[in-house]
């Protein structure tokens, strides 16, 4: 059985602003044609297919042909994960399970089973993103430490587990899909902190050794994870953040049998622009300016703030959706704080000027035009 593993698509994420609609309509196209040319028999999408719980018309529009397009090819199965609404995905299965898409957005004790057009059987084990609010009680959470709380979340997240795995068959491919953090995967950089805080992660020994595979989203770096079976994150299909320092995207190509545990190859995504920090004075970045192709570019100029100098930048790098001014004050000891009692305005503008960094006289002597102006209405 060959299978298209792939997760966190976040569609309807922008970047400072800038759509990336097209690029996710593309890399999603690009993971048809995938499927289409490896003859796969079965997709998993394993959570977060939107960036938020109330996507626009637009994303949807994205992600429902996209399910559609990979449905073509072979059935579908897919879960939600923290940044989608279970209540949504869950009104519109009924619709998607008549185009061979299955969408299993809340936790059922019978897994999802698959035929294959050659005959093969799989049970998937659908274990959707579970909160803790949902899975531990309220009182708990209310009266216990931190770290209590995150052993009384792992112990319930293994009995869920144990019980949806409880009839995989000899005879099928056995696979555990779920949205879940496990202890010792490494973040991808840009994951919503509050679902991937010491609380939500769990040890990947509550999956069990009969499983031929366990496919997880969640984390946005590909990686493989050490357990008692095959387990793996495919990552995001495009870069989604300036913190996700790897430029490398991946879906994942699975291969199993019923007597055999899964193998599974990255296979390298083209489409969708990269997203690139450039960081230094705007001297040392002038000469980098035209070879950084389409990417998305953070510019950090380490000097001091001046009026106009962003636009520099964006002179430079047209591709500049954010520019970051930073730079370190030298000298002094900073125990000696400034009378400002009988300083005049200008003066304390100075001053200001000063405590932040910024040397710029144009900037003053619009601030004192605007004094003067200001004072000649108030006293006209």
């Amino acid at each position: 059985m060959k299978i298209l593993h792939t997760a966190d698509w976040h569609v309807g994420k922008a970047i400072q602003g800038h759509s990336r609609a097209q690029e996710h309509e593309a890399v999603l196209a690009e993971l048809a044609d995938i499927a289409r040319a490896e003859k796969v028999d079965l997709v998993l999408v394993a959570g977060d297919l939107f960036d938020t719980s109330a996507p626009t018309p637009e994303a949807e529009r994205i992600v429902y042909r996209a399910l559609l397009a990979l449905s073509d090819v072979a059935p579908v199965v897919a879960i939600p994960g923290n940044h989608d609404s279970d209540r949504r995905l869950s009104a519109l299965a009924p619709l998607f399970d008549l185009a061979r898409v299955t969408i299993r957005a809340g936790v059922s004790r019978d897994p999802v089973e698959i035929h294959t057009a050659s005959g093969e059987k799989a049970r998937i084990a659908c274990v959707p993103w579970l909160s803790q609010r949902y899975i531990v009680r309220a009182a708990h959470l209310m009266n216990e430490d931190a770290a209590e709380n995150r052993g009384l979340y792992e112990e319930r997240m293994a009995l869920v587990v144990q019980e949806l795995t409880r009839s995989f068959a000899p005879d099928a491919v056995n696979i555990v899909m779920a949205h879940l953090a496990i202890v010792g995967a490494a973040l991808g950089g840009g994951e919503r902190t509050a679902q991937t805080i010491f609380d939500y992660w769990v040890n990947s020994t509550l999956f069990p050794s009969d499983a031929h595979y366990v496919a997880l989203g969640h984390l946005h770096k590909t990686q493989p994870v050490m357990g008692p079976c095959p387990i793996h994150y495919p990552g995001s299909p495009i870069q989604l953040d300036f913190g996700e320092t790897d430029m490398n995207r991946y879906a994942l190509l699975v291969e199993a049998t019923s007597n055999t545990p899964a193998t599974a190859e990255p296979v390298k995504l083209t489409s969708g622009r990269g997203l690139r920090t450039l960081s230094g004075r705007l001297e040392d970045l002038k000469p980098l300016a035209g070879s950084t192709g389409d990417d998305y570019l953070r510019v950090i100029v380490n000097e001091k703030a001046r009026v106009g100098l962003g636009e520099e930048v964006r002179e430079l790098f047209p591709n500049a959706v954010k520019v970051i001014i930073q730079h370190e004050a030298t000298g002094g000891d900073g125990t000696k704080q400034l009378d400002r009692t009988n300083l005049t305005p200008h003066e304390l503008f100075v001053a200001y000027l000063g405590e932040k960094n910024v040397e710029d006289e144009g900037l003053v002597a619009l601030f004192d035009e605007l004094h003067e102006e200001a004072h000649a209405s108030a006293t006209a």
